[in-house]
């Protein structure tokens, strides 16, 4: 049998045996995706709670007819994934730097919601696009990738809209008036995430029903209006423009919603502003009503709550894990999940570094009460499921991730940042813990690769206090995946002092009430 298709059948098989209701595409009527009710910064799924977490493909799946998605999603469910994101409106273009990802389809390859009809030629040389009829053949890819992940019990983000940063992703874009027969469409680049061009908006609204009404029977999606939403060019849309749109988006989707009778989230960020500096306020995306999570890209220039982080610059090899955390806990004041998506700082770099970098920020953010997802650039149109090295590495490293908080109480824990009183030098901590019963704390080398001691061993103490009674203190490695046989420690009025066995780069203590 072809490695493809047994790879498909076995995860198949074993969604299957998890049991009909949470696995089966018959339950795509019930309740959908829903936050918490007992803890609104996670989420409910299919009666369980659910922590966002993977590493995913570059969002090409449905609009990238080359790109195997029943191959990637079996991987995907291998690895623990609980996510994956699809751009329904996008391509974006190759470059020297980074010359192919799924979202990067040769242009013969590249499926919209709109067949391909002409008369004449698009500017990338295809037919132009229809825009008075819908492609069959897109819904039905679309509907054949969520079926799939609905099987697999994976959630999928549908981003409906993007930025489209510059001419020459604009170029690519069938709403464009040079892509399409109606010859809509006629507004630069900035204006095309805003209010200016009622004709073209009108298409946008109507797309975005049209994917409401093909999708929303499904219970394993939510919606994202716009990925990375940007303005502030001088004379054209400001960021206040954009979220204008974005709120017409919102408005339009919910209604939509509200007619079908299917109660989706929807996921989104305000739009940032790239003059005269890259900014991007968030306080309005936690605490307002555009969004029900905050979908957050991890980079500088972040401010919430009058603070400005820097959580890395992008594809640019830095750790800043102290930035990060700083943000997840200050994103902890609001009863709103916290989604740090599509962590780009190191993406690029498919060797241990980069991915070691990512598994830190990964456990950083998991364990600071938010959710995580990074690009894996490993996988492409032909490689699905990644390289072997990635397999080994990052892919893995992630499932551990997700096992291991999915074994966990998490909806019930609360972050603990003075729990740890001493630690090791160069160390940086998080923990999560349900008082009195069970702690967990993960701790990472902070030291930026630039430092030549970066990664070196750490061992010592670790200084910690518990209430009266038994518990058990063992260590777990989030390369391993295997964790320690437990030790006895006493509680008391005494602090703790716990050694740490020589590791390098991270791991995570659990400290548990014996029974």
């Amino acid at each position: 049998m072809p490695t493809k298709r047994l790879l498909v059948m076995c995860v198949a098989i074993a969604a299957a045996l998890i049991g009909s209701a949470a696995c089966s595409i018959a339950s795509a009527a019930d309740a959908p995706l829903a936050l918490h009710p007992e803890n609104p910064r996670y989420f409910l799924f299919r009666g369980r709670p659910l922590v966002l977490i993977a590493a995913t493909e570059h969002y090409g799946s449905v609009v990238n007819r080359a790109f195997d998605f029943e191959r990637y999603l079996a991987d995907a469910a291998d690895k623990g994934q609980t996510v994956t994101r699809t751009f329904l409106l996008f391509r974006e273009q190759q470059s020297a730097r980074n010359p192919s990802s799924p979202i990067k389809p040769e242009s013969p390859d590249f499926v919209m919601p709109y067949p391909r009809t002409g008369p004449g030629n698009a500017i990338d040389g295809e037919p132009k696009y229809d825009l008075d009829q819908w492609n069959a053949e897109y819904f039905d890819r679309l509907r054949k990738f969520l079926e799939r992940a609905s099987l697999l019990g994976i959630v999928v983000e549908l981003t409906l809209f993007s930025n489209t940063y510059g001419e020459p992703v604009w170029a690519l874009n069938p709403l464009r008036a040079a892509n399409n027969t109606q010859q809509l469409g006629t507004v630069e680049w900035q204006e095309y995430n805003a209010l200016k061009d009622r004709a073209l908006n009108e298409r946008q609204f109507a797309f975005a029903k049209k994917v409401v009404q093909e999708t929303s029977s499904f219970d394993n999606i939510y919606y994202e209006i716009c990925n990375e939403p940007g303005g502030g060019f001088a004379g054209h849309a400001t960021p206040a423009d954009v979220d204008a749109w974005q709120a017409e988006i919102a408005r339009i989707v919910r209604a939509e919603l509200k007619r079908l009778g299917r109660p989706h989230l929807i996921f989104a960020s305000q739009a940032f502003s790239y003059t005269p500096k890259f900014t991007q306020e968030l306080d309005a995306t936690f605490a307002g009503p555009l969004a029900d999570a905050a979908n957050v890209h991890p980079l500088p220039g972040t401010v919430l709550g009058g603070r400005t982080y820097n959580m890395g610059n992008f594809m640019s090899k830095e750790l800043n894990l102290a930035e990060l955390a700083d943000f997840c806990r200050a994103a902890q004041k609001f009863p709103k999940p916290c989604v740090m998506d599509e962590d780009n700082c190191a993406s690029m770099y498919r060797d241990p570094i980069g991915w070691t970098i990512h598994r830190k920020r990964a456990w950083m953010s998991v364990l600071s009460a938010a959710h995580y997802d990074y690009i894996d650039f490993s996988i492409t149109v032909g490689s699905e499921t990644g390289t072997r090295a990635s397999s080994i590495g990052i892919r893995t490293w992630m499932k551990h991730l997700s096992e291991f908080i999915h074994a966990y109480d998490f909806i019930h824990a609360k972050p603990q940042p003075g729990w740890i009183e001493k630690q090791p030098a160069h160390l940086l901590s998080a923990v999560l813990a349900t008082p009195a019963h069970e702690y967990v704390a993960y701790l990472a080398d902070s030291r930026e690769v630039a430092d030549k001691t970066a990664g070196e061993p750490i061992h010592g103490p670790m200084v910690f206090r518990l209430p009266e009674g038994k518990f058990r203190a063992s260590v777990y490695s989030p390369v391993s995946g295997k964790e320690s046989p437990g030790v006895m420690v006493k509680g008391g009025s005494e602090p703790v002092s716990f050694e740490l066995p020589e590791f390098r780069h991270d791991i995570v203590v659990r400290v548990k009430l014996a029974d």
